[in-house]
């Protein structure tokens, strides 16, 4: 094995490949990737695999897409590709010379499902399901005898709405000439198993036919369908592939298939042959089962599909006995909020079923594109999921993280991202904290490995003057842009080794923790002396991304020292400063454009800077609030980011799991905000005195904080009196409390004190 090695190492490969190339008439390969290296710092992860793999997987598709598509724009095609091919849409992207035709312009969707089960049918903007993962859809379609078709994707705009009241539903409603097609998809249990169930609704002012259609195609493209089968004697049963398969409620009237060569189905609906069978060597089938519709008359038809169950309950050999059960369960004792801005309380129980969902053992940032772990996601996700009161689920997640120390005690989620320590001990220390729990006695070696590794890692002081003291450098946040010193890295490092040293302190190793803790303020002390000449090199405080980047938009990595970390007070000049830079030079539309990867408009780092100016009291937080808002889904969900002009999701997932936790962390914060720092909580920073004045009790609770879980109310009272109420179950004692709402003068209440009532005015009356 070692010959064999050696030989690989000495064998001319870049001689090979340069000749390969040149013989074809290609760039020399080997040079390319040489000066693409140029413009990043020296790494020893110049890409992570991951991510390059997650790019091919990406771009193969794109590929099929573009062969499959430009030329067949007579089919039916999803809602993003009647968009982003129509020249007179705001989405249109002319083609040329690119290679792939990927989904950048609306990537949206839904996930259906129930807790626990680690699979996620999709629902898209016009209304198609994706019951496998990466499979194919289906739609519904009205067709009548005076030969026009509705299909809601090709429609500028449909209804579509999120019910959460029992489980979770996705309702579309699409209308146009006298037709209409209506559909209502959710995951349920059927007789112990969990199969996706969609209702249709069709209605029609003219003689036609309610038409379900299996498409070839899902939110990212052409997913192949080689063959397709409707059961001969009942015709209640569709047979996709060699898997899947599709329940009708009653019999199939009229079935049509087609295969490739033949073009779509659509094509066949007026006169069309009843066939029961097609195979397509493309792997482009398609199929319509057709139900007769009556003049004016509404049709019912439910089916149920099968859905490819990859994970089961981790408490459970089974799932829950009915979706209901199993979501009355999961959300119990969770933190309500209960506000008069019904949107805002609407994206707030959206977001954390969003949170429930994709939380079935690993955290995912989403239930498609991102449905992986990462810590960075996989830390702010289970923060929100902590302080929802949700400690059981929070808790199950970290149990996790040790199995993914490697044996230098690297958290590895992905190669080269030096920021997973730090994020993984950091949201360790909060489950101790908001529980009053000493780390588990298997969380131990783990903490002390990363933090080892972290202190192992840092460039010797001695060895580079520019860099020394700081972490190599690594791709990180990949929105930060390339390999490089990023300040983001190292902040969540500092915190890292500070929660460390708080976690072995609880455990009595008093020795450790000291030396976490000097180590970890040497740590700050060299940071923020880097920061210092990047201070004289650019002339104000406000903090690049890295030491030696000018300012650009990878600084709203270099904020995270203000949240979450709360490394420093809220009123520091260089996270301010950072703060008016961005909100000046890289915001689009009232949100944060990220112009490196993402393109778009970024949801979740817009209300990171909301959750600065919270902190100190700048009302401006409200208008960033206000626009996140704007951006969510009819169902309540956020892309990763939105594209300025259509809306749609341009980056990512089209539900973006981080995006959720921040809206309720934004929320929560609002109404309790813990100053660590200061030993201090918080009341009301973000309260509304509209929401008081439109006649309701503003409340929020149980959520955890370090002193324990506590319980806040506010109501108007007669003579414009604003009574704030808590009630906490603390640990030992009470928190300094602050009432700090804005537009009424801030107050420190005695402790023992758990009311107050103030004047709208600004005074207290005890």
């Amino acid at each position: 094995m070692m010959r064999l090695q050696m030989w690989l190492k000495w064998l001319p490969w870049k001689y090979l490949i340069r000749k390969m190339a040149h013989s074809h008439g290609f760039l020399d390969p080997v040079s390319v990737l040489a000066r693409l290296r140029g413009f990043s710092q020296p790494s020893e992860v110049q890409e992570p695999i991951e991510l390059l793999r997650a790019g091919v997987i990406l771009h193969a598709r794109g590929l099929v897409n573009s062969r499959a598509i430009q030329q067949n724009l007579d089919w039916v095609w999803p809602w993003w590709v009647n968009r982003q091919f129509d020249p007179e849409d705001p989405a249109f992207i002319p083609r040329s010379f690119s290679l792939t035709h990927i989904n950048l312009t609306h990537r949206n969707w839904t996930a259906l499902g129930i807790p626990d089960l680690a699979t996620y049918p999709l629902v898209d903007p016009g209304g198609d399901v994706t019951p496998w993962m990466d499979g194919w859809s289906l739609e519904g379609w009205v067709y009548n005898e005076e030969g026009r078709l509705l299909v809601p994707s090709r429609l500028l705009s449909v209804k579509q709405y999120l019910s959460i009241e029992d489980n979770i539903a996705v309702e579309t409603l699409a209308e146009d000439g006298g037709m209409s097609i209506g559909s209502r998809a959710e995951v349920v249990i059927d007789k112990g198993k969990p199969l996706c169930e969609i209702k249709y609704i069709g209605k029609s002012e003219a003689p036609g036919w309610m038409v379900i259609a299996l498409r070839p195609y899902n939110p990212e493209g052409v997913s192949f369908i080689h063959r397709v089968r409707l059961d001969r004697q009942d015709r209640k049963t569709w047979f996709i592939e060699d898997k899947g398969r599709i329940f009708f409620e009653t019999g199939v009237e009229k079935h049509l298939c087609s295969n490739y060569h033949y073009g779509d189905v659509s094509l066949y609906l007026e006169k069309g042959e009843d066939k029961c069978e097609a195979v397509c060597e493309v792997g482009m089938c398609t199929a319509a089962s057709l139900f007769r519709l009556q003049p004016g008359i509404p049709r019912q038809v439910g089916i149920k599909t099968t859905i490819g169950v990859e994970g089961a309950s981790e408490r459970r050999k089974t799932v829950w006995q009915s979706s209901s059960a199993g979501w009355k369960e999961n959300l119990q004792g969770h933190c309500t909020l209960t506000i008069p801005d019904q949107k805002m309380e609407f994206l707030y129980n959206a977001a954390l079923r969003t949170l429930v969902l994709l939380s079935p053992g690993e955290v995912y940032p989403g239930p498609y594109t991102y449905r992986r772990f990462w810590f960075r996601d996989g830390a702010f996700m289970i923060h929100a999921l902590l302080c929802m009161n949700l400690i059981e689920r929070a808790e199950r997640a970290l149990g996790r993280f040790p199995a993914r120390q490697n044996t230098f005690g690297f958290f590895h989620s992905q190669d080269g991202e030096w920021d997973s320590n730090g994020e993984a001990l950091w949201i360790m220390n909060r489950f101790c904290h908001l529980t009053g729990d000493p780390p588990k006695n298997e969380w131990l070696k783990a903490i002390e490995s990363g933090a080892n590794w972290i202190i192992r890692k840092r460039i010797p002081i001695e060895k580079d003057p520019l860099y020394g003291g700081l972490l190599p450098a690594g791709f990180s946040a990949e929105h930060l842009g390339a390999n490089d010193h990023y300040y983001w890295d190292n902040f969540w490092s500092i915190a890292g080794l500070a929660a460390a040293a708080s976690m072995v302190a609880a455990a009595g190793k008093e020795s450790l923790a000291r030396k976490y803790s000097r180590i970890a303020r040497e740590y700050l002390e060299k940071v923020e002396k880097s920061l210092a000449r990047a201070r004289a090199r650019i002339g104000r405080p406000a903090m690049p991304a890295a030491p030696m980047r000018r300012l650009d938009a990878g600084a709203i990595g270099s904020i995270s020292a203000g949240y979450p970390l709360q490394i420093w007070k809220g009123n520091d000049e260089r996270i301010l400063d950072s703060v008016e830079w961005l909100m000046e030079k890289c915001f689009l539309q009232g949100g944060f454009f990220q112009d490196m990867v993402h393109s778009g408009i970024n949801p979740y780092l817009t209300l990171h800077v909301a959750q600065l100016l919270l902190r100190c009291g700048d009302k401006r937080s409200f208008e960033l609030i206000d626009r996140v808002a704007e951006m969510a889904s009819s169902t309540g969900q956020w892309p990763e980011a939105i594209h300025p002009w259509t809306g749609g999701g341009c980056m990512g997932d089209g539900q973006h799991a981080w995006a959720a936790a921040e809206w309720l962390m934004i929320m929560r914060n609002s109404l309790v905000l813990e100053e660590t720092g200061e030993n201090m909580l918080i009341l009301g920073a973000g309260l509304r005195t509209e929401w008081l004045l439109q006649g309701g009790t503003v409340e929020l609770g149980p959520t955890p904080t370090k002193w324990g879980p506590v319980h806040v109310r506010f109501s108007l009272k007669p003579e414009e009196m604003l009574s704030v109420e808590w009630e906490g179950s603390w640990f030992s004692d009470a928190p300094d409390v602050e009432i700090r709402i804005p537009g009424i003068s801030s107050c420190h209440p005695e402790k023992g004190i758990s009311r107050l009532d103030l004047s709208m005015g600004g005074g207290a009356a005890g």
